[in-house]
């Protein structure tokens, strides 16, 4: 078992995403709020998908998405976590997180993008880490701040305008330590 497959949060459990998690990501990929910022409604099958390439990231580089659930009521809450991604011409490793509607405004999502960073640069030993999202995703682009990405560009991602913030592991560490 890998250090990495289970980790919590002051108010999040995050499991590493398993096939078995796809009924929960789906209700995620129904919801149109949620998807508003991510692509689109997706299908079951389209989830399925992604749950498949989610459970091939772990296999393959030892680290992924994981599953969020409140860790008083066990509620499933979103899923957060590191995968490697290609923007522009650039190997990235991008911090990436999507809440349930219901748990929006309360902080979870940065406390998600934190986990992830420390992750990131904690346990992975990564030089730098990357967010984007969509120019008119300013809730994200706040999310991301918070958690110490510094806006560094617009980017064309999945054919639309995004932002591309970054964060590198000595000014984590410059934050970290003051």
């Amino acid at each position: 078992m890998n250090s990495l497959d289970e980790l919590c949060t002051p108010r999040l459990r995050l499991t590493r995403m398993q096939a078995s998690d796809v009924d929960d990501l789906a209700r995620m990929h129904r919801d149109p709020q949620v998807m508003a910022t991510l692509g689109g409604v997706r299908s079951a099958g389209e989830t399925t998908q992604i749950v498949e390439r989610i459970v091939t990231h772990w296999e393959q580089h030892g680290f992924g998405y994981w599953l969020a659930r409140d860790l008083a009521t066990g509620c499933f809450v979103g899923r957060g976590g590191l995968r490697h991604v290609t923007v522009g011409d650039c190997e990235e490793v991008e911090v990436a997180y999507a809440l349930m509607p219901e748990f929006w405004r309360r902080g979870l999502a940065t406390e998600l993008a934190r986990e992830c960073v420390r992750v990131g640069f904690a346990e992975l030993h990564r030089a730098d880490l990357v967010c984007f999202t969509l120019t008119t995703n300013r809730a994200s682009q706040r999310v991301m701040q918070s958690a110490g990405f510094v806006y560094e560009r617009d980017v064309i991602y999945a054919d639309l305008p995004h932002v591309l913030y970054r964060q590198t592991a000595a000014a984590w560490q410059a934050r970290a330590g003051s």
